[in-house]
């Protein structure tokens, strides 16, 4: 079991909707600190929370932040980004590799840089946020930068458990936020993700999914390719 009381947690991507709610909930839980982590950090009126300006892009920015916050417990990597398009044919090869950046280069560097101070703390918590497109490829480049995020996932729990790390991967449908306002079909709620993700970390589960059409996909993960993806296989002209 683990515990979100007196835990020193950090949020990147703070500023988004379920940044916030991890903040708000992460203290609602107990931690004594959050660190809110965004490119250009907002007030948040609360003593227990501390602005730290973080491009997880940015090697240097990544590295000044963990001096900053060599107390961190808990590590909640939540920053994402999509693509301007779902093609991976169509979409132009540098807006290719920034959701590479944003969306795997940026969790690994964060994970690496934070990896001293939870080990150190010797129970420490690395939360990766992925999405159900992780393992159902419809969104192109972000698909593919999800994809590649998990496996880091999966690597880097390998090598933490050792030192007593939980490693924590968040699949996810829809969200209820700016960054899935365009979508159609159901959408979690900010709340009943966040509620979900920790009471999974609480419980000390090494995979959360959110919802029913995640669960769905990771089982539909071990049957035929065709079923997953109907209309797969090339025309015949």
């Amino acid at each position: 079991m683990t515990s979100l009381a007196g835990s020193v947690v950090l949020v990147t991507g703070a500023n988004g909707g379920i940044g916030t709610q991890f903040v708000h909930d992460a203290l609602a839980r107990g931690a004594a600190k959050v660190y809110a982590c965004a490119r250009t950090p907002r007030d948040w009126d609360d003593d227990r929370i501390v602005p730290l300006t973080l491009d997880v892009t940015d090697p240097a920015s990544v590295e000044a932040a963990a001096a900053q916050a060599a107390d961190v417990t808990v590590l909640i990597n939540n920053a994402g980004a999509l693509p301007p398009g779902a093609s991976l044919l169509d979409v132009e090869v540098a807006d290719i590799r920034a959701t590479m950046e944003v969306n795997f280069f940026g969790p690994l560097l964060v994970a690496r840089a934070f990896a001293p101070a939870l080990i150190a703390h010797g129970e420490g918590v690395l939360i990766d946020v992925h999405s159900v497109a992780s393992w159902y490829h419809f969104g192109g480049a972000y698909s593919v930068s999800t994809a590649a995020l998990w496996a880091a996932t999966n690597s880097l729990r390998l090598e933490l458990a050792p030192h007593g790390v939980l490693v924590t991967g968040v699949h996810m449908g829809y969200v209820d936020t700016a960054m899935a306002a365009g979508a159609d079909g159901p959408k979690l709620t900010t709340e009943q993700l966040v509620a979900a993700v920790l009471d999974g970390v609480e419980a000390g589960e090494t995979e959360v999914l959110a919802d029913e059409s995640t669960v769905g996909t990771k089982a539909a993960l071990a049957g035929p390719l065709d079923a997953l993806y109907p209309g797969s296989r090339p025309t015949t002209v």
